[in-house]
């Protein structure tokens, strides 16, 4: 979700302002994404290296969150949308992590959507943190070395209870990954858009998907294997 700032610039408002509309965006693709019958959602909201930004911002962007979640639980329980979280979440304000776990216990029952947010997330760091995990097993004798296969791998991830990334969408005219899901996107699609989050609808998130719907899935096949 890419932009907010340069929204806000563009209009001469603080960056703050950009972050604030960007919320709309969020709750509108949230709901179209039910209302079409997307099962898995993931918003990049915050990355690791969004740390470095100035304190003001992340400040601002932490407080935020805790107002959105606050204000968006009666949306997903209307909506049947479990919350869920992915990432470094330890390095969240703890009135931040409190409000993130509260609202993921309370919709934990809930079945149309699972909406997750990478929060401190940065992939190499996930990654990183699974082949860590892993070798401790090995040296303890929990698993062999030559029984490690993408599918220990993937128990090690944060991701380890979502499936693989179908399509990827990245917004405001950037045409880079930035640390995001890398291992789980494979094999995904990649689609960019010169909108900026603010501006990002229910119509941008459809063009997306028909743009998908018109790709051929291969998965290393040929055509006529898949035909």
């Amino acid at each position: 979700m890419d932009g907010n700032g340069r929204w806000a610039k563009q209009k001469g408002l603080i960056r703050a302002i950009g972050h604030e509309n960007g919320t709309k965006s969020v709750r509108e693709t949230v709901e179209a994404a039910t209302e079409i019958g997307i099962e898995n959602l993931t918003l990049y909201a915050f990355s690791t290296e969004n740390w470095n930004r100035p304190k003001l911002e992340v400040d601002t962007l932490m407080k935020l969150l805790v107002s959105s979640l606050k204000k968006e639980i009666s949306t997903l329980q209307e909506n049947n949308i479990t919350l869920n979280a992915i990432g470094d979440l330890h390095n969240l304000p703890k009135k931040v992590l409190k409000e993130l776990k509260e609202v993921i216990e309370k919709t934990k029952n809930n079945t149309r959507m699972t909406l997750t947010l990478a929060l401190s997330y940065g992939s190499r760091a996930e990654m990183l943190n699974a082949i860590k995990e892993i070798s401790l097993k090995v040296k303890n004798n929990i698993i062999s070395a030559e029984n490690i296969d993408e599918s220990i791998i993937n128990e090690h991830l944060y991701t380890q209870n979502l499936p693989d990334v179908d399509l990827l969408i990245r917004t405001s005219g950037e045409q880079r990954i930035s640390n995001f899901l890398l291992w789980q996107i494979a094999y995904a699609e990649l689609y960019f858009t010169n909108s900026l989050w603010p501006d990002f609808t229910k119509q941008h998130l459809c063009d997306a998907i028909i743009e998908y719907q018109k790709r051929e899935r291969r998965f290393g096949k040929t055509s006529e294997q898949i035909s």
